[in-house]
């Protein structure tokens, strides 16, 4: 069940990395028997993970750990190989870290596991022994992700995160998209992990996702393509195609890897927090990579603490882009109109307007948060002949929303409930409904009026 009302914050202040979000969305309460049911399906040879509890400075962090066999382990967190270039340079030193290849038994001092088997997991892969993972491009993911046995929800979400980092790394390699072959897109680390975070989102039920700052590192780490500047090619484009609120830092390494920084470009929704709110839960994730700061990604979830004065009203701030159009065709300003709800647009429209010279002509209006104002106004610059837009920044109060699945001899029909009390409002979903209706032979009303039936009986409506 998805709860419009909570937000999702990421706090980003020592990096993000695919198993750092996995872990803490985990320890937010993400059930871990379906993600693993869903790893079960990966094809291949040569990993398993490891859910467990581990100490980061002292604090109880869980622990995700996808463990590679030697002939594919990519170095991701042995300290020596990714910074031994650096040493007598004011970096990292080569004789602090020593090079092992089997990360989960040894991750620092600082890296503890604790042996409790109420938390610890470990799950072993054990398919037939495949090579195809060393040659995966965007064709072989999206192969992949069809068969597993997940939400639609989670399916879409994990090829959208796997979208933007080959976009990103096609960028930097100079090639298509569908000919990007290379570590960050194949290695089945990579996809695991891509795969967990959003099984883990998708069962967490959170719409809006908050990261008001990514912290990044500075330096040179070691890659499968030679040495690189940090932050690394396919992590600035990234943040620049997806306006990602990068904080570069003095501390030496690498803090965001590409996996973390396009999972963060497929969650995020808003770059602020409410100005009160409550929080509800915290999950700690725990990083590999040792650095002078200890590697923890906090998620929490948290309520708007700025409710207006009646039950069932809460108060919240909207952005209004409009402009006037009087030389565009129909067909450009129903294309516009589609690629405004792609955007992130809440709401757009057309009205009717006379202008100069008593020429008819439209008048769009768009609905928006923040985070989502320079991408619909390149959107309306783009696909509409306008010159100009206006933009006003607005309050609004508006009743608290949320959807309640209902069982029906007609199936399970999502419920949309607005407001409380005498303001309580509920609308089944018109495609499910409309769907139901075909399936089963029945008139609409029929469903409609029995779903309205069970909802009310249902303890989260009533």
């Amino acid at each position: 069940m998805q709860n419009s009302d909570k937000i999702l914050y990421l706090e980003c202040g020592t990096g993000i990395s695919g198993d750092m979000a996995v872990a803490a969305m985990l320890d937010l309460g993400a059930d871990q028997e379906k993600l693993l049911k869903v790893l079960e399906g990966i094809p291949g040879h040569g990993f398993k993970v490891q859910i467990s509890r581990v100490k980061k400075s002292g604090l109880d962090c869980c622990d995700f750990d996808v463990i590679l066999d030697e002939e594919h382990d990519g170095h991701d967190h042995d300290m020596e190989y990714l910074y031994g270039h650096l040493d007598g340079e004011g970096g990292h030193s080569a004789h602090t870290h020593s090079h092992d290849h089997d990360h989960h038994h040894d991750h620092g001092d600082d890296h503890d596991h604790h042996h409790d088997h109420d938390h610890d997991h470990e799950h072993h892969h054990d398919h037939p022994h495949s090579h195809h993972h060393h040659h995966t491009g965007m064709k072989e993911i999206r192969e992949i992700i069809g068969n597993l046995e997940m939400t639609e929800g989670a399916r879409a979400l994990a090829l959208r995160i796997f979208e933007i980092l080959a976009q990103a790394e096609s960028e930097a390699h100079g090639v298509p998209v569908d000919e990007v072959h290379f570590h960050e897109v194949g290695a089945i680390d990579s996809i695991v992990d891509i795969v967990a975070a959003a099984v883990c989102f998708d069962d967490l039920g959170i719409r809006n996702v908050a990261v008001t700052g990514i912290a990044e590192g500075s330096g040179t780490v070691r890659c499968q393509h030679g040495i690189l500047q940090v932050p690394v090619p396919a992590v600035a484009n990234i943040a620049k195609a997806h306006r990602l609120p990068m904080q570069f830092t003095s501390r030496k390494g690498e803090l965001v890897t590409p996996t973390g920084a396009a999972i963060v470009a497929a969650l995020m929704t808003r770059g602020d927090l409410p100005e009160r709110f409550v929080i509800e839960k915290t999950g700690l994730g725990a990083g590999k990579r040792e650095y002078e700061i200890p590697s923890i990604l906090r998620a929490m979830v948290i309520e708007s603490g700025s409710q207006a004065n009646k039950a069932g009203h809460r108060e919240d701030t909207v952005w209004k882009l409009e402009c006037d159009i009087d030389d565009s065709t129909g067909e450009q300003l129903g294309y516009a109109l589609e690629k405004l709800y792609q955007e992130g647009a809440r709401e757009a429209h057309f009205a009717p307007v006379f202008m100069k010279k008593n020429r008819p002509g439209w008048e769009l209006t768009v609905i928006c948060d923040r985070e989502h104002l320079q991408k619909l106004e390149d959107v309306i610059f783009s696909q509409t002949t306008t010159i100009g837009i206006r933009r006003q920044e607005m309050e609004r109060t508006v009743l608290t929303r949320k959807t309640v699945d209902v069982k029906t001899r007609f199936g399970v029909i999502p419920v949309k409930v607005s407001g409380e009390g005498t303001y309580k409002r509920v609308h089944p979903e018109y495609e499910i409904v409309s769907g139901a209706a075909s399936e089963h032979g029945v008139p609409f009303g029929a469903v409609y009026d029995e779903v309205l039936t069970m909802a009310y009986r249902n303890d989260d409506i009533s």
